[in-house]
């Protein structure tokens, strides 16, 4: 929890392949059906892994695509976890995933297993993965996993498509006793489009029903793309904390707080895209996360130490002082910082304000007085 993100990230995404089955409307890959003639070989990947535990060996996830469809994964998986690497997979659930593969992955050591479930029936989860019958595949693979009592994550992109269905989702998470729900923001890139993003007062309401989930829930949750999450729960907490007490300064409240909030759970507080997270692409490309496409080198002839530490762009993703608009004076911004994904998919420009936030910070309502 002591990282310095300036020197090391926290976690690391490998792209290990961009082949999947699937065609998810959101994919922010727009995987194809064949793996790239140029991915990372094995003894590149290899090399990879020894570069990554190099950097205070954060925890490390493979991601895809479907990472099922590339050959040598359990091998890597096995390297990693060797060196005492915290190794995880987002597979897609296809016909891919075999039993036999789930019981590899038990075998070498795999610290959890990840699946996409993106609403409570077949008739949302289906339309949202692309692919009929793929909520009942799904289903049928985490029964295994259970089976095999391996740790089981779900992973949910929530927008306009399953939005309503927030409640009957969380207690079918619920039901299948899992130990995070995984709970992605939609963004605007790749096949993700603009008009199936919620809205900033969506997005609130999502937060604040996650906030109360939390306290009851048997399961862990973690957003994504929703760097102002961490923001609204500092707001309740310190809420909470004035009417216990009553006798303190609200704005003490949420300085107080925000220096216990951990980042809900399992990251620290702060991570965003470049700043403690880094993503490796299929091709070895590195970039601020899978969601933010900028290069800012390739593994393939540069270290991913020198990458990460001397990126000018991840130099500025790392320096909230330099957010502009309402993001800049925000008293936030170095435990939130709004979603560098989505407001470089929104406006072009990472250092811009998150465009799906309510909050008005007092600094930028008292700037906006000057200037009337």
């Amino acid at each position: 929890m002591n990282i310095d993100y300036n020197e090391n990230p926290f976690i690391v995404i490998w792209e290990v392949t961009r082949a999947c089955e699937l065609r998810c409307l959101h994919c922010r890959a727009d995987a194809q059906t064949e793996p790239h003639p140029d991915e990372l070989n094995h003894k590149e990947g290899l090399r990879l892994i020894d570069a990554i535990h190099e950097m205070d060996n954060p925890m490390l996830v493979f991601t895809g695509g479907d990472c099922m469809m590339r050959e040598d994964l359990f091998e890597l998986a096995d390297y990693a976890i060797q060196k005492g690497m915290r190794v995880s997979m987002t597979p897609s659930a296809t016909d891919n995933v075999t039993k036999e593969k789930m019981e590899k992955a038990k075998e070498v050591g795999l610290s959890r297993w990840a699946f996409s479930l993106d609403g409570p029936t077949p008739e949302i989860h289906d339309h949202f993965r692309g692919t009929s019958g793929s909520f009942d595949l799904t289903l049928d693979k985490i029964n295994y996993l259970k089976e095999l009592d391996m740790p089981l994550q779900i992973n949910t992109v929530i927008s306009k498509y399953n939005y309503h269905a927030l409640e009957e989702m969380a207690a079918l998470v619920e039901e299948l006793d899992v130990i995070m729900w995984y709970i992605f923001l939609l963004v605007p890139t790749g096949r993700g489009q603009m008009d199936a993003c919620l809205t900033p007062a969506e997005h609130e309401h999502v937060f604040k029903w996650l906030y109360e989930l939390n306290k009851t829930s048997n399961f862990d949750i973690k957003t994504t793309a929703a760097q102002h999450h961490r923001r609204v729960v500092i707001q309740q907490k310190a809420k909470e904390k004035l009417i216990e007490k009553g006798d303190i300064d609200y704005q003490d409240s949420i300085t107080d707080t925000a220096s216990e909030v951990d980042g809900l759970k399992r990251a620290p507080k702060g991570v965003n895209d470049g700043n403690g997270f880094i993503f490796i692409s299929h091709t070895g490309e590195v970039m601020p996360s899978g969601l933010l496409p900028i290069p800012v080198g390739n593994v393939k002839d540069q270290s991913l130490k020198t990458i990460y530490r001397e990126s000018p762009v991840l130099k500025e993703l790392r320096n909230p002082d330099l957010y502009k608009g309402k993001c800049g004076v925000c008293e936030f911004r170095f435990v939130c910082g709004g979603s560098r994904s989505r407001t470089y998919a929104v406006t072009g420009d990472y250092l811009e304000s998150e465009p799906f936030c309510v909050y008005i910070p007092p600094k930028w309502r008292d700037r906006n007085k000057q200037n009337a």
